[in-house]
């Protein structure tokens, strides 16, 4: 049972890594296009990319508040 038992941790420490490098690369492309302002030019920010911009923060916040255990996730 123990050597079933480490087979099984080991197939889920790969699939916690495989999750975790799939985290990291969304997170740096994110990163990049935030420095990049998102594409925008200063110019031509309408409330289109404001709301956009509202989107992606509201479904950020979710991910945080999960993660940190804030907003509805408080204990």
């Amino acid at each position: 049972m123990t050597i079933s038992r480490a087979a099984s941790n080991d197939k889920a420490l790969d699939a916690f890594i495989a999750a975790k490098a799939e985290i990291d690369v969304m997170l740096e492309r994110l990163k990049t296009l935030s420095d990049d302002h998102f594409e925008t030019n200063p110019d031509e920010i309408h409330w289109g990319h404001v709301g956009t911009l509202k989107h992606y923060a509201g479904l950020l916040r979710q991910i945080t508040d999960s993660a940190f255990k804030e907003g509805e996730h408080a204990a």
